[in-house]
């Protein structure tokens, strides 16, 4: 008998750290879950762009000074707000992050709660939404941190809240999103073991949760092309030179580097145009037409090739049609692979499935999207995850994706976040190292 106990001990010693008794998460969540649903519908019905998140910073900052947080920045990286819990027990340190930026898109969800905001965004006037769920990350947050801190004597270890701006690209000439407040400092202050975060997706239904090991988001850089002409009245177009006609034979070219110029057997690539600018009027060709969109990839070589192979595309074709061309390939600083660190995601997973359920627990194929929580996983090891956002029942691959102006939360997503992160908290911070 004596020798079973040893060689059940020793078992499980090497299986890595032991986890202590972790509370009973549902019952902390479920104090929380209206409060959630109120503030995620309030921010929904509230939307702000990046650097701009002045009505939702105020709000996270408010509910952390009341729930006695300390050491609460605001304004940082334009908008953003970070504090910090310290437990009334020693133990590990970490991150959670939430971004809280809207999407300049027109809402056609139908919701009684739906956004009339509106904006001017690159010279035209724009809806603003939250097409991509931010308001659902920010409420689940704020409904963790209340969570956590209705326990705060017997919680080991410390948590630092991040509450980031403009995660979808700051506004053109201002500095923003993670890399702004990784440079402003905000690891130097408090560096953590392990940083999570949490965005709901289309592409799942509700009650799942995606994960993948190792890579898992791509990396994203932007560019922007403008097409030199001359300008003439569109009955003479032999009287200047056509811009229109050049992008859109630029556009067509540029299909090739993906399909006959990238070993797409390696890793997936893309090349997207998202935005053509030109012209004011039916019978005047334009002196310019500008040109805007997004490259991903995983591999760094590749990602270097597409721009090389872009701008050259952009040149030499303009310089076929007579025209000029100014190409900025990337046109700013892009952000990197998201990846989920390999031992850390060993040590979660067990709790997202604790959280939702084995068999709710998903892993991701490669996923084309972009984030710049890559940056925060590149300083501490970091852990990222999908929440499903369709309702049961109905196919998440037909369903109106993140960014699209008719984007549907299932409500149910909250409370499967607010759980799943809860759970992977206290199980990481109760572990007995």
């Amino acid at each position: 008998m004596r020798r079973l106990l040893l060689v059940t001990a020793l078992a499980a010693a090497l299986c890595g750290p032991a986890a202590a008794q972790s509370p009973d998460v549902e019952a902390l969540a479920a104090k929380v879950d209206a409060k959630v649903q109120a503030w995620r519908r309030d921010i929904h019905q509230h939307p702000e762009l990046g650097n701009r998140e002045v009505r939702t910073a105020k709000l996270a900052a408010d509910h952390l000074r009341a729930l006695g947080f300390e050491d609460i920045r605001t304004g940082v990286a334009t908008t953003g707000v970070t504090a910090v819990l310290r437990g009334g027990k020693p133990g590990p340190r970490i991150a959670l992050r939430a971004d809280m930026d809207a999407l300049p898109v027109t809402e056609r969800s139908g919701l009684p709660f739906e956004s009339k905001a509106t904006t001017t965004f690159r010279g035209e006037t724009t809806g603003v939404m939250h097409a991509c769920g931010h308001d659902a990350h920010v409420g689940i947050l704020m409904g963790v941190a209340e969570a956590l801190a209705s326990m705060k004597a017997e919680l080991p270890g410390e948590v630092l809240f991040i509450f980031q701006p403009a995660e979808e690209g700051p506004p053109d000439g201002e500095a923003g999103g993670a890399d702004e407040m990784l440079r402003q400092g905000v690891f130097e202050r408090f560096k953590p073991e392990a940083v999570f975060g949490l965005h709901v997706f289309s592409t799942l239904n509700a009650g799942q949760v995606g994960y993948r090991s190792g890579p898992l988001m791509a990396a994203s850089d932007r560019f922007n092309i403008v097409v030199k002409g001359r300008q003439t009245h569109g009955s003479r177009p032999w009287g200047g030179v056509d811009p229109i006609v050049a992008a859109a034979d630029i556009i067509g070219t540029a299909q090739t580097i993906v399909s006959r110029r990238q070993n797409i057997s390696k890793q997936p690539v893309v090349v997207s145009f998202g935005a053509i600018k030109g012209g004011i009027r039916y019978n005047i060709i334009p002196d310019e037409v500008e040109l805007v969109g997004t490259i991903r990839t995983f591999d760094e070589g590749m990602r270097a090739q597409v721009f090389a192979d872009l701008k050259n595309v952009a040149e030499s074709v303009a310089k076929a049609h007579g025209a000029t061309v100014v190409a900025q390939v990337p046109d700013t600083k892009g952000n990197p692979v998201t990846v989920n660190h390999p031992a850390l995601t060993a040590r979660v997973v067990p709790s997202l499935e604790t959280a939702v359920g084995r068999d709710n627990v998903v892993e991701m194929d490669l996923t084309m999207g972009a984030e710049d929580f890559s940056l925060f996983a590149q300083q501490v090891p970091g852990f990222f995850f999908f929440v499903g956002a369709t309702p049961k029942g109905q196919d998440p691959i037909k369903a109106p994706s993140n960014h699209s102006p008719e984007f549907f939360l299932d409500e149910e997503a909250l409370k499967v976040g607010t759980r799943a992160m809860l759970q992977v908290s206290l199980d990481y911070l109760h572990t007995v190292q």
